[in-house]
C-alpha cells in the first residue's frame, strides 16, 4: 500500500509507521516544519500545517490509504477548547485532502461511544466519523477507550474493576465496549486496517480491537 499519515510523530504515529515499513508499504508522513528529523527511517516526509486547509492536497494524491491519527495529547475534559481547535480541524483538513486527492481508504482513531465521561472528546470525534461518512469515501473508524502503554500505565489500577464489570449482567457490554487494549493490539488492529480496506464504513471497537489482535 501507499500510505499517507497524518500524526505520524505522536504516540501510534511513531510506532505505526515503523511496523508499515517494515511490511513493505510506502509511507508519507505529514509534519510540521522543523519535525522532519523525528520521522522513523523510511519514511517520506511532508512538511505542511495539518490545520490549514489545502495545505498538503497535492502530496496526498499518490497514496491509496490515508490513516488520520492527530489528536491532542493526554486528552481530557479541560481540554474541550483543544478538542475543537485541533482536532476537528485537523480532521475538516485531512478529510477534504482525502477526497480531492481520491483515496480509497480513510482510516480514522476515534473513541469508543457511547460514554458518560468526556463528552467533548467523544462530541468533536463522532463529527469527525460523521464528516468522513458524509465524504463517501470508504472508511474504518478505530474506536478504543483507554490505550494501555508506556507513559499510560496508570489505567492498569482498574482491571480488577473491569474483570468484576465483564461478569455482571447490567456492566458487561459497556464494560466491553469501554475496556483498556494496550499499544500493542491497537497497531495490531491499525495494520490489519491498512491490509484490508473496508467496502463502506467499518467501525472496530474495544472488542474487534481485542479480536483482531488475538488473529
Amino acid at each position: 500500500m501507499n500510505v499517507f499519515v497524518t500524526g505520524g510523530t505522536g504516540y501510534m504515529g511513531s510506532r505505526l509507521i515503523p511496523l508499515l515499513v517494515q511490511r513493505g508499504h510506502e509511507v508519507k508522513a505529514l509534519v510540521r516544519e522543523g519535525s522532519e528529523t523525528r520521522l522513523p527511517v523510511g519514511t517520506t516526509s511532508v512538511v505542511a500545517d495539518p490545520l490549514r486547509m489545502d495545505s498538503y492536497t497535492e502530496q496526498v494524491r499518490s497514496a491509496d490509504t490515508f490513516v488520520h491519527l492527530i489528536g491532542v495529547v493526554h486528552p481530557s475534559p479541560a481540554k474541550a477548547k483543544e478538542f475543537r481547535e485541533i482536532d476537528l480541524v485537523s480532521v475538516q483538513v485531512a478529510v477534504k485532502a482525502a477526497r480531492h486527492a481520491g483515496i480509497g481508504h480513510f482510516i480514522y482513531l476515534s473513541v469508543a461511544q457511547p460514554a458518560k465521561m468526556m463528552q467533548a472528546f467523544i462530541a468533536v470525534r463522532s463529527e469527525g466519523e460523521r464528516m468522513i461518512c458524509e465524504s463517501g469515501m470508504p472508511a474504518t473508524f478505530v474506536r478504543p477507550w483507554y490505550v494501555l502503554g508506556p507513559g499510560h500505565r496508570w489505567a492498569y489500577v482498574l482491571l480488577p474493576f473491569y474483570w468484576v464489570c465483564e461478569r455482571l449482567p447490567a456492566t458487561r457490554e459497556s464494560a466491553h465496549r469501554l475496556g483498556l487494549v494496550t499499544v500493542s493490539q491497537m497497531l495490531d488492529t491499525l495494520v490489519w486496517a491498512v491490509e484490508n480496506p473496508a467496502d463502506g464504513v467499518r467501525i472496530l471497537d474495544v472488542p474487534k480491537i481485542r479480536k483482531l489482535a488475538e488473529g
